[in-house]
């Protein structure tokens, strides 16, 4: 078992609690109101959802999970995030249950078995990290019976994508996934600055162009931290469009210093 690392951190700590801030999540002014349906249409391939902690982000994520609830559950998510702790390898895959306060939430073994022939399968590379983790909650609450594939990208380089992405197209040939990049945007600059640089990314993201959001945050000097898994989204998904669903800042959802907001982003891409 993969137990929470940031439980009581990031979210609360017991079940009820935390059922009670999704849902709170959902319903706040930044949110987008709870799932009205379940859906079956199946269009959503792929998505981009930030990992700050829930009181600050989110209302932005439950974007993203009332969007998948209403558009169709998937057979799996591949959970992509980006290495806050440094793991020794360039991606790694957890073939152990992710626990949190909601239950266990399994990982679909088939395809885990497939992509372990592609990237390492360790458990322990997983333990402290949070970008993966803060997804799983929001998929426990919309589907009943979830199973997800986690993966944790050290190097985010355009390479370096190009072949996971590759692995992830060839491991779920013949399942219905969808692909979850996590990331958040801007770090700790000024509120409009951020928004400015922020609109760049997400206008590429909505462009389906990875080598634009590439340059864009080369350029720039952008401090997103999870445009690898961005990247591997798009290019393993291969949608034919892309919703950019909300954009919002740490001022936004916290009140905190004009001088030094995150900025989050959520998007879905269609087939």
């Amino acid at each position: 078992m993969r137990y929470p690392a940031v439980a009581g951190q990031f979210y609360p700590m017991s079940r009820g609690d935390l059922i009670s801030e999704i849902r709170f999540c959902f319903q706040h002014g930044l949110g987008p109101g709870l799932p009205e349906r379940k859906g079956n249409a199946r269009s959503i391939v792929g998505a981009v959802s930030p990992h700050a902690g829930y009181r600050a982000s989110g209302m932005n994520a439950a974007h993203v999970f009332k969007s998948i609830a209403e558009d169709g559950l998937p057979e799996a998510y591949i959970v992509i995030g980006p290495d806050h702790h440094g793991v020794p390898f360039d991606a790694v895959m957890c073939s152990d249950p992710y626990i949190t306060p909601l239950g266990e939430c399994k990982v679909h073994q088939e395809i885990a078995g497939k992509l372990s022939e592609y990237i390492p399968d360790s458990p322990n590379a997983h333990r402290f990290e949070h970008s993966v983790e803060v997804q799983v909650p929001f998929i426990q609450y919309i589907d009943p019976d979830p199973h997800i594939v986690p993966i944790i990208m050290r190097r985010q380089d355009k390479a370096s994508a190009v072949r996971l992405a590759a692995a992830i197209e060839r491991c779920c040939e013949g399942h219905d996934v969808i692909v979850i990049a996590s990331s958040d945007l801007s770090h700790y600059i000024p509120k409009d600055h951020a928004a400015k640089l922020d609109r760049m990314v997400l206008d590429s993201i909505s462009e389906l162009d990875v080598d634009r959001m590439y340059s864009v945050i080369r350029d720039n000097n952008i401090s997103a931290c999870g445009y690898g898994p961005i990247a591997v989204s798009i290019m393993a998904s291969k949608p034919s469009s892309a919703e950019i669903l909300k954009y919002s800042n740490s001022w936004d959802s916290l009140g905190t210093d004009t001088e030094a907001v995150v900025g989050y982003g959520s998007a879905v891409l269609r087939r």
